[in-house]
């Protein structure tokens, strides 16, 4: 897709621009990601789609991560905006272009896990669970750190 722009940030899908030291930087501090390794982090770039938001340096300051097969399913995560560039939408903005991203028409669900950003999901027609009692996981929370 070609790039958006927000004020003076721009929102891309060009993985060439991702910043791996600066997305690990970031989710080795996240709750959901806690301690996780580089080489898993380059890991999950390499097969997902990415949307980076950079600031008018070119500095990496946020990212949505989808999974997906490309033509049923796909699974958004790794969402984040540093704190100090939140607020001018770029969240937003990233999750704009992922759902209007050409690789990501027509596929059956979307789905993903969060705290506390309920609101900002529902804005692109997410809900809770219609049928939560049909959905399993198998969860090791504390994985990066048992594989220090």
């Amino acid at each position: 897709m070609s790039d958006r722009h927000v004020g003076s940030y721009t929102i891309s899908d060009d993985s060439a621009r991702l910043d791996l030291r600066a997305i690990h930087a970031y989710l080795t501090r996240a709750y959901w990601s806690a301690g996780i390794p580089l080489e898993l982090v380059e890991r999950a770039l390499r097969h997902s789609l990415c949307i980076g938001a950079y600031d008018d340096a070119g500095a990496q300051v946020g990212l949505v991560r989808v999974i997906s097969d490309y033509a049923t399913y796909c699974y958004v995560c790794d969402v984040y905006v540093l704190e100090e560039h939140r607020g001018v939408g770029l969240s937003r903005a990233m999750l704009a272009m992922a759902t209007d991203h050409p690789m990501l028409q027509g596929l059956r669900r979307w789905s993903l896990v969060t705290v506390d950003a309920h609101g900002l999901y529902r804005q692109f027609g997410f809900t809770a669970l219609a049928q939560p009692e049909r959905h399993m996981e198998r969860l090791q929370p504390d994985i990066y750190r048992a594989k220090r």
